[in-house]
């Protein structure tokens, strides 16, 4: 009997930890598509999740490469939930091909993969060791309208977005859904910029949203 109900006891805990809301593709943080870079780029974000999104605050830092056609990100975020959990460590990467726009183009079409790790704090006393595996595959549409002083650049980027859980204590699960992303940049000719960012999971019964900002500084490398 004892051992029939810690079972139960393990097997809820462990639905309860697949269920949390999601986030995307690092943990509190929402998915960028706004184009390929042109040059290196640093961006510093704040991400705030809503309650079905698992509230609290994320931070993250997040590296951009772009290579004529190809781009490249690298992303470590800090992300700590509203409730008794610690904060959970996410790392994330993603490689982009701009099919379409140019230098003198305004709008640009990206299409982009990425993928998430995280294993994030199951809230039991249990430690059911969950790990977490994000790929948001999908496309981007940027507009840069340009000005004398400040170059404005809004985008919307919808996706698939893939979740793979995994633990102890119940067997691995996946799930897919559609996500859509949108935001804005805001760029000075000196490679400084400001930009804003809303993300958001479709799902039945509930719609995880992510709102995040940040300020970013992109070098200009010659032939890129």
């Amino acid at each position: 009997m004892r051992q029939a109900v810690l079972g139960i006891v393990v097997t809820l805990a462990a639905l309860a930890g697949v269920a949390q809301p999601l986030q995307c593709q690092v943990r509190g943080i929402p998915v960028y598509n706004a184009g390929v870079p042109r040059g290196v780029g640093l961006y510093a974000d704040i991400g705030f999740p809503n309650d079905r999104a698992g509230g609290g605050t994320a931070y993250a830092v997040t590296g951009r490469g772009g290579f004529g056609p190809f781009g490249a990100t690298a992303i470590l975020s800090s992300y700590n939930p509203d409730g008794p959990t610690d904060s959970d460590l996410s790392v994330g990467a993603t490689l982009n091909y701009r099919i379409f726009g140019g230098p003198l183009v305004p709008l640009a079409v990206t299409l982009q993969g990425g993928i998430g790790y995280a294993k994030p704090d199951d809230g039991t006393l249990l430690n059911l060791d969950v790990t977490e595996l994000r790929f948001p595959v999908g496309v981007g549409f940027a507009l840069t309208i340009p000005n004398p002083v400040l170059a404005i650049k809004p985008w919307l980027a919808p996706r698939l977005d893939i979740v793979r859980t995994s633990g102890a204590a119940f067997d691995a699960n996946t799930s897919s859904d559609f996500g859509l992303s949108g935001g804005i940049e805001l760029n000075t000719l000196g490679g400084f910029g400001l930009h804003a960012t809303y993300d958001a999971i479709f799902r039945e019964g509930s719609t995880p949203g992510v709102f995040g900002v940040g300020a970013h500084y992109t070098f200009r490398v010659p032939g890129l």
